[in-house]
């Protein structure tokens, strides 16, 4: 009877133990769900912070390329002076009339719709910000006197400097002296001359200093800036 007892103890003790055991492994099965759980929403958002990190990363890599791309661009469409600035001396008033500036692309460069520029103009006395009339474009000149008759017959002036009360305002326009094929954009080796011609009022006399700024619609702006030497002839070397 005793032994009967003792073995029933024991299946009973050998049950709650198998019971014990499963309750144990159904415990860690349900643990290890959750972790997995876990750890798949870890990847979801360290998968999210990488999209937008690599994202931002993209567009600021473009940002710098348009950025490098425009700073290229803005530098390789430079103006430079070509020669020799050339001035209309009045010697009886002892002022300039009009004065021209070469000009031509910087080496490698691209080209220049000379039409849609800006010509800001400075002196000790007078300062205009754009007195820009256009471009002489339908054919090439040889001399200044040339372009400020052709300027005269468009009307743009309406009397010649040093002609009576001489033009009514300063202006300035953009001739070729080469010009491959008579438009208005200066392409390599093509030379363009800026002829600025003042109201006598504006015109600079001795020791005046005469500021230039040749600004196109895309590029880098060309600065000329001449000390007006004494006037003694018709022709004037402002360099």
């Amino acid at each position: 009877m005793a032994c009967k007892k003792l073995y029933m103890q024991l299946e009973l003790n050998s049950v709650h133990v198998s019971r014990i055991v499963e309750a144990r492994k159904n415990r860690r099965g349900v643990v290890g769900i959750e972790s997995a759980i876990v750890l798949i929403a870890f990847v979801i958002v360290a998968a999210a912070i990488a999209f937008v990190v690599l994202n931002a990363g993209f567009a600021t890599t473009d940002k710098a390329k348009n950025a490098i791309s425009t700073s290229l661009s803005e530098a390789s469409s430079a103006l430079e002076v070509s020669g020799v600035s050339t001035g209309k001396g009045n010697v009886t008033a002892s002022k300039i009339s009009a004065y021209t500036v070469p000009i031509k692309l910087a080496g490698g460069g691209s080209a220049v719709d000379i039409s849609k520029i800006v010509i800001r103009y400075t002196s000790k006395t007078v300062s205009y910000d754009n007195i820009y009339k256009g471009a002489l474009s339908n054919t090439t000149f040889a001399s200044i006197d040339d372009a400020i008759q052709q300027v005269r017959d468009q009307n743009i002036i309406t009397i010649m400097p040093g002609v009576g009360a001489g033009p009514t305002n300063t202006v300035a326009v953009l001739y070729f002296a080469t010009n491959g094929n008579n438009n208005d954009v200066l392409d390599q080796a093509e030379q363009a001359v800026a002829l600025v011609i003042f109201k006598d009022a504006d015109r600079p006399g001795a020791l005046d200093v005469s500021r230039l700024e040749v600004i196109p619609s895309f590029g880098a702006a060309l600065t000329v800036e001449r000390a007006i030497p004494p006037i003694s002839d018709q022709v004037i070397n402002l360099n």
